[in-house]
């Protein structure tokens, strides 16, 4: 193999990347540079080949995928590495963060396995591995390191789930780190701990970090160089300085805007929602014979009403009881309290009672990938509701087209399946699934966290459309606040299960009441 050289200072010498199907090229020509603390942000939509050329870098890409071009590390070009050789670059050399920790976390294995498993393979000893494996969590800024060691992901926030992916990611001390967009799932304080986290860890480490975002306006604060790109091409790149203050291209100044347009002015209605001192509780269960020994409190009591055609946000931080308050009032979980939707108290019916009433009230998740089933073409998925209720066939197909059309999105695509649509066309199935039921109430929670700018715009130009052609109520649970405001009428903020305030949007925006709702605001204006 040839052996290339390299300046002293450049880490990595992307040149000519290359990423084809036999049929498409998914990646075109991407170069650049990396030095030593130096952090490249690469920018774009969902498909534009951010994450794809990363892991090209890692040899993670699938066999049918060819890929072409130099990626220089140390003398070695990494695209033509064998397997057993790249097993060596990566976690020593370059080690990355993947978006989602639920995912990329191992279920099965607690805290301590998962972060030590490649310094036990590295033949650290288990006494010497335990006490690396503390000092990264509390590198990472997790609390009571030690007592977590036994925890699996699923007991951990979502924040502290990131941190032990960091913390896997950190510890072969790699030269290079790579950021698939960290923070895409987190609140907005969550957002800026994370990323202020990375930046003081890669100057700490003096390491090199390639950040994957599609939100161009949260990079700027930590990169110093910037690359965006548009299904698979580079169409701009430079310092981060000239690409914000002078973007050449009508792309970059999209994703630049984030002005989201404002919520509807909407006329008083009857009230659809009225929640009378709904709380949410889970029992802590213990022994064998599994009694319950105490409660953990999801939501403390609350009131609210939701007028007809109206959105209510609901927004506080990982853990704050959003989605705990969304599932109670859908009755996914148990409540205590009244929840009167339409007139009905939804707490006072059983089960079977409550199934002809569910069609009034649906739900759109966060992740539609996940809440979609794959085995059916997205005509099955939208039309499941509906062949429950025993509808002629031909009344089926006429309300599924018709959703089709109120989503925006082409007929043809009946046939498809979700793993052939991209993530905003599968959220847009996702609301087509719920609006073909003709619902009065719609709960929304996270709808477009996992979108980028331009598509999470579409989606909230389409809710305000549904909602002013058909009197929609959402309750519209999310950690981004720009989303909110331009959306809602109304916002409940919540912190530690509590209600810290619930005001008119403009009003809570312009003179908030409580020190942790300003603070919410900061953050999301520390993206702007």
């Amino acid at each position: 193999m040839t052996h290339l050289t390299q300046d002293v200072n450049k880490l990595l010498d992307v040149r000519g990347l290359n990423i084809q199907t036999h049929s498409q090229t998914l990646l075109h020509d991407l170069s650049f540079e990396l030095k030593e603390g130096q952090t490249l942000a690469i920018v774009g939509e969902s498909g534009s080949g951010k994450s794809i050329s990363s892991l090209a870098l890692l040899g993670l890409l699938p066999s049918t995928l060819q890929v072409s071009g130099q990626a220089i590390l140390q003398q070695q070009n990494l695209l033509q590495l064998a397997p057993a050789q790249l097993r060596f670059i990566r976690g020593q050399k370059i080690a990355m963060i993947f978006q989602e920790p639920m995912t990329a976390l191992n279920p099965l294995h607690r805290v301590e396995k998962l972060i030590g498993e490649s310094l036990r393979l590295q033949g650290l000893s288990k006494s010497k591995t335990r006490e690396r494996v503390i000092a990264l969590l509390q590198d990472v800024g997790i609390p009571q390191a030690k007592d977590k060691l036994r925890r699996y992901p699923h007991e951990l926030s979502g924040g502290q789930r990131q941190r032990v992916m960091i913390a896997m990611a950190l510890a072969q001390d790699p030269e290079i780190l790579i950021a698939d967009e960290p923070t895409t799932a987190l609140d907005v304080t969550l957002q800026v701990q994370i990323l202020e986290l990375l930046k003081t860890l890669q100057q700490q480490r003096n390491m090199a970090m390639i950040l994957i975002s599609h939100d161009l306006n949260l990079v700027r604060r930590y990169a110093n160089q910037v690359i965006v790109m548009q299904h698979g091409h580079v169409i701009e790149q430079g310092l981060v300085q000239d690409v914000f203050t002078q973007p050449k291209h009508a792309y970059t100044q999209n994703l630049l805007n984030h002005d989201f347009g404002q919520a509807l002015h909407v006329p008083v209605q009857e009230v659809l929602l009225d929640l009378q001192q709904v709380a949410v509780k889970f029992p802590i269960k213990q022994g064998l014979l599994n009694r319950v020994k105490d409660y953990v409190v999801a939501v403390e009591p609350l009131d609210l009403q939701l007028q007809q055609g109206r959105s209510l946000g609901i927004v506080g931080e990982s853990g704050s009881g959003k989605s705990s308050l969304a599932l109670a009032i859908a009755r996914l979980i148990p409540s205590t309290g009244k929840i009167v939707l339409l007139g009905q108290d939804l707490n006072a019916y059983s089960e079977k009672q409550l199934r002809p009433l569910r069609r009034d009230l649906q739900i759109v998740f966060q992740d539609p990938l996940s809440s979609l089933n794959p085995r059916l073409s997205i005509e099955q998925i939208i039309a499941e509701g509906l062949q429950v209720q025993k509808i002629a066939t031909t009344e089926i197909k006429q309300r599924v087209e018709q959703a089709l059309i109120q989503v925006e999105l082409p007929l043809e695509f009946k046939q498809r399946y979700p793993h052939e649509l991209s993530g905003g066309q599968r959220q847009r199935v996702s609301l087509a699934r719920a609006l073909v039921l003709q619902p009065k109430l719609i709960i929304l929670d996270e709808p477009t966290s996992a979108l980028d700018r331009s598509t999470q715009r579409a989606i909230v130009a389409l809710l305000r459309r549904l909602q002013h052609e058909y009197a929609m109520t959402y309750v519209f649970i999310s950690h981004d606040l720009h989303v909110v405001r331009a959306l809602c009428q109304q916002v409940l903020v919540l912190q530690h299960a509590k209600v810290m305030e619930l005001q008119n949007t403009e009003d809570l925006f312009l003179k908030p009441q409580t020190s942790y709702t300003q603070a919410l605001i900061q953050a999301s204006q520390y993206q702007l």
